[in-house]
Order: C-alpha cells, then structure tokens, then sequence
C-alpha cells in the first residue's frame, strides 16, 4: 500500500500513480491532499486509486482507511 501526496517535488501524484500501476497493477493507493477531492484528485480515483484522505487528518482517520484498503483484496 501507497500514501501518495497530490503534490510533490518533480513528478506529481497523477504521473505517480500511473508508474505504480505498471509496476504492479495490484498495488492499493491512498491519495492524499490539502486540496479539495474536486478536480485531480477526482480524475485520478476514476483511473483506479482506491481511495482519498484529505489532510490535515487525523492518526485515527489515517488508521481506518488504511485498514479499509488492506482488508479490501
């Protein structure tokens, strides 16, 4: 499993997701951002990220949607 940030130094969380699923396909991506789910992030989860936490988070939230990916195989 992969927290990836929206925005981040020299490639962004899009381009990031899409090397992930070609180096595994199966992999469970948690996207994350201070930005709204609206606009990138949306067309990112339509490509198959399975889910988005908006920051700032809380350790529980983080917990439960960590869990959430790692129990849906």
């Amino acid at each position: 499993m992969v927290i990836l940030d929206m925005i981040m130094p020299e490639m962004d969380g899009g381009k990031t997701y899409d090397i992930l699923k070609k180096i595994n396909p199966d992999i469970k991506v948690l996207l994350s951002s201070g930005y709204s789910i609206d606009g990138q992030a949306t067309e990112i989860l339509k490509r198959g990220c399975n889910d988005f936490i908006q920051k700032p988070f809380r350790i529980e939230h983080l917990s439960l949607k960590t869990r959430e990916l790692l129990e849906n195989k």
